[in-house]
C-alpha cells in the first residue's frame, strides 16, 4: 500500500472529545509525515490549523476553500452565487433559525445564538467552540448582504431533525448552484455546488500529481461521505453516522480511542 495523501476531518474524528489531539493521533502523524505522507486537513471549519509541524493543506468551510497553511494563501475556493445566498436568507427567515457565514477564512454568527447556543439546539459541549471560533453579530443578514459577493459559506442551525428536513427539502427546491451537507444534527451547511470536501481532495490530488490510489481520508460524518468515496480508501470512525460508514472501506476505533493513529497503523500499513 503506497499512501501519499491523508485527508482528515478534525472534530470526533482526529480530535477526542475535549477538541484537542491526542498524544497517540499527533505521534501517528508526525510518523506519517517523517514518512513523506502529506497529512491535509479536511474540515467544516474556517481555516483551522493543527498543531503539527509539517501539515501544509487545508481543505475549510466544507471544500469551499483550500488554503497552503505556511504561506496562509488561498490555493482555490469556491465563493456562493449572490442569488442562491439570498435564497437561503429568504428560507431562513421564514423559521426560527440562526445563520452563521464563512467569509474568507473567517467565521461570523448570530450575536444571540453565540451568546447562547443552547437555546439554538446546540450541545453544551460544543458551546466553548463556538464561543471561541464565531465572531458575533447583531444583525447577521444585513452582514451577510453587505458582504454577499464575498461568502465561502453558510450554516443554518435548526432546532431538531423535523425543522431540518423541512428547511433541507425547501433549500433543494427552490435554491440553485448549492451544495448541502451536515457534519452535526443541529447545522445544515451550504456551499457552492461544485464544492465539499471531496473537491477539495481532487484539488489537492491533482495539486500534487497523485493518483486516487494514492491517497486516503478518515471521517464521521455526513459531510464526510463524498470525502470517504473521493479517496482510494475511506477509514470511517467507529463513533460515524451510518451512513458515513456505509461509505468506507475501513472501520476504525471511536475517535476518543486514537481511532485515527490505529487507522494509519493498521488499515494502512504506515
Amino acid at each position: 500500500m503506497n499512501i501519499k495523501c491523508i485527508a482528515l476531518d478534525l472534530d470526533r474524528t482526529t480530535l477526542n472529545a475535549s477538541g484537542r489531539l491526542s498524544d497517540g493521533n499527533y505521534n501517528a502523524l508526525c510518523h506519517a509525515i517523517e514518512n513523506g505522507v502529506q497529512i491535509v486537513i479536511a474540515s467544516g471549519r474556517s481555516l483551522d490549523v493543527l498543531a503539527v509541524p509539517g501539515i501544509e493543506y487545508a481543505i475549510t468551510s466544507n471544500g469551499a476553500a483550500i488554503y497552503h497553511i505556511p504561506t496562509s494563501t488561498c490555493l482555490h475556493e469556491y465563493k456562493m452565487t449572490p442569488a442562491s445566498v439570498e435564497c437561503i436568507i429568504q428560507i431562513a427567515k421564514q423559521h426560527e433559525t440562526a445563520l452563521e457565514v464563512f467569509i474568507d477564512g473567517k467565521a461570523y454568527a448570530l450575536k444571540a445564538y453565540v451568546e447562547d447556543p443552547v437555546s439554538y439546539g446546540t450541545t453544551p459541549q460544543a458551546i466553548p467552540y463556538i464561543q471561541s471560533t464565531r465572531i458575533p453579530i447583531d444583525d447577521i443578514i444585513s452582514f451577510i448582504r453587505e458582504h454577499i459577493d464575498h461568502i465561502d459559506s453558510m450554516d443554518i442551525v435548526v432546532s431538531g431533525e423535523q425543522q431540518k428536513q423541512l428547511i433541507w427539502n425547501e433549500l433543494k427546491y427552490n435554491c440553485d448552484e448549492i451544495y448541502i451537507t451536515s457534519s452535526v444534527s443541529q447545522l445544515i451547511e451550504i456551499s457552492h455546488k461544485d464544492a465539499g470536501k471531496h473537491s477539495g481532495l481532487r484539488f489537492i490530488r491533482e495539486y500534487l500529481n497523485l493518483k486516487p490510489k494514492e491517497t486516503a481520508a478518515f471521517g464521521d460524518g455526513d459531510n464526510d461521505i463524498d470525502l470517504l468515496k473521493e479517496a482510494g480508501i475511506g477509514i470511517a470512525m467507529e463513533n460515524a453516522s451510518s451512513k458515513c460508514k456505509d461509505a468506507a472501506t475501513f472501520i476504525t476505533k471511536h475517535h476518543d480511542k486514537d481511532g485515527v493513529a490505529y487507522g494509519i497503523t493498521e488499515f494502512l500499513k504506515i
